[in-house]
């Protein structure tokens, strides 16, 4: 669902993430038409990495 929130509303996938700074600024991009896939692309990246740094946490998580 993120996934799909990122192509179409970037900006939001940012303060479902809990990165609302960055959250603004994707907006500010995404305001103009030509910055609209360079705000989504940077959306899915970030969303990927959010994914990445959980399964780390859980990782460490359940080690101790």
């Amino acid at each position: 669902m993120r996934l799909l929130i990122a192509l179409i509303l970037p900006w939001l996938t940012f303060f479902t993430i809990g990165r609302p700074f960055a959250g603004i600024i994707c907006l500010i991009l995404q305001i103009t038409i030509i910055g609209w896939v360079p705000a989504a692309i940077w959306a899915v990246y970030a969303l990927s990495q959010y994914k990445t740094d959980q399964k780390i946490a859980k990782a460490l998580g359940s080690r101790n």
